[in-house]
């Protein structure tokens, strides 16, 4: 399970990831409190509307980021923008002490963490499968995620109590503080020991990673399930904190519900971590439970027993996304890697601006639990669009030797067996005749 952190680099990145991510998920927690409670009265539209601006610059410059992520070294291209994003949390911070700050304001400061975060997270994603060998990669991105979920397990509830105790200004101002970890890790990483990257000797545009994935309908399809997690059923912040409300609780007891989330999420991170790889089929059930997880808990009628089934909302998610992210980065191209990441994080991250506001305004006008129900309904259609390939390309067969058994074919494109680990080649079917560098990969397919 945590093979990768035998490396002394992924260790020293775990450690500074977990500080700042923890850093991250406080000023999280202040920003949404802030604007639902102290910039407006409970309005959860506007809560949308601060989330689609923090996350609509990942899809709107997928065609930049991509290209950034795979072209300059990724190293330095982090320690620029978690240096812009510690600048971001201090002027926020300050503006919010001295009592100055104004929904307009947010809004506009919303939108540049969105601009940060555009070239940030496409970089860090890829930088992961720098650290560690190909072996490794799925193993990495699962710890990497578990780790990010540690750090929601903490950072929520931390950041909540702080709010109550000195108020969101000061949150701002030490989670600033936090990103000198991930700085200061960035700058002990051995760059010799760094994987070595593969770099295309074309042209090098998004438009490349976008024909990359229309030739996968395996990628098409998870991105597709992706986008409607993302855009539909990931607007925790609006769940949570409407749901917080409707209970009578206070930004502490919005932290404790965020923490809890994580519980789950931690664990999902970590089962994912204890598989030798990524398989697409985990993603299509994770979808499904997501979508039951979450209907339940919309009919919760307690705020303990609303808490205790995010859990297995967060475990659900957890393991939909990490399975999706680690397939994404073990089966594509190493050249294209950065522009595939990129689509990935603008679908996941850019659908937000999509379904933030829908939801904000089916919880403003229907009530929260409404809303959570319309992010249910997207994932079990998740579920049914991946179960419905799954038919459709005839990779599902009754096993030859047991009677109610089904098997599922590890169909994956020809043009990318070359990024399949060595130890699963003899499980990769090949689609269409292809010349190989290695006989025994030939025979293989």
């Amino acid at each position: 399970m945590f093979r990768s952190l035998s490396l002394y680099n992924f260790r020293v990145w775990t450690v500074g990831a977990l500080v700042s991510n923890i850093g991250g998920w406080m000023q999280a927690t202040a920003q949404d409190w802030v604007v639902l409670t102290e910039l407006t009265d409970n309005d959860a539209t506007a809560m949308g509307v601060t989330m689609a601006l923090q996350f609509g610059p990942p899809l709107l410059l997928v065609s930049a980021t991509g290209w950034v992520a795979d072209r300059f070294d990724r190293r330095r291209l982090l320690m620029v923008t978690q240096s812009t994003l510690m600048a971001l949390a201090i002027a926020v911070g300050v503006l919010l002490l001295n009592g100055v700050m104004t929904l307009p304001l947010m809004w506009g400061f919303a939108l540049a963490f969105g601009l940060a975060n555009a070239f940030d997270v496409p970089a860090r994603q890829a930088f992961v499968s720098d650290l560690v060998a190909r072996e490794n990669a799925s193993n990495a991105v699962a710890l990497n995620a578990a780790s990010f979920n540690t750090a929601r397990l903490i950072g929520p509830a931390v950041g909540g109590l702080l709010i109550v105790l000195v108020g969101a200004g000061w949150v701002f101002v030490v989670n600033a503080a936090t990103f000198l970890a991930m700085i200061v890790a960035l700058l002990l990483v051995r760059a010799d020991e760094l994987v070595p990257r593969v770099r295309s000797t074309g042209r090098t545009r998004i438009g490349e990673g976008v024909s990359y994935v229309a030739g996968r309908p395996d990628l098409l399809v998870t991105f597709v399930m992706v986008f409607l997690i993302g855009a539909f059923g990931m607007n925790f912040p609006i769940f949570a904190s409407t749901m917080a409300v409707e209970f009578g609780q206070d930004a502490d007891g919005y932290g404790v519900l965020s923490s809890v989330l994580a519980i789950g999420s931690l664990v999902g991170a970590l089962l994912a971590a204890r598989r030798d790889r990524a398989r697409i089929r985990v993603v299509i059930v994770a979808t499904g439970g997501f979508g039951v997880a979450a209907l339940v808990s919309s009919f919760m009628p307690t705020y303990g027993l609303y808490a205790l089934t995010l859990v297995f909302v967060g475990f659900a998610t957890v393991s939909t996304l990490t399975t999706a992210n680690g397939y994404v980065q073990t089966t594509t191209d190493p050249a294209l890697r950065g522009r595939v990441l990129a689509l990935y994080m603008a679908i996941l991250m850019g659908s937000t601006p999509i379904g933030a506001p829908i939801v904000g305004w089916v919880a403003s006008a229907f009530g929260p639990r409404a809303a959570i129900q319309v992010g249910a309904v997207a994932g079990l259609v998740a579920c049914a669009i991946g179960l419905a390939w799954v038919v459709a390309s005839g990779r599902l067969h009754r096993h030859e030797t047991k009677r109610f058994r089904l098997t599922l074919d590890a169909t994956v494109p020809v043009d990318v067996l070359s990024a399949v680990p060595e130890e699963f080649s003899d499980e990769v079917v090949a689609t269409t005749p292809i010349r190989l560098p290695q006989p025994s990969r030939r025979d293989a397919a």
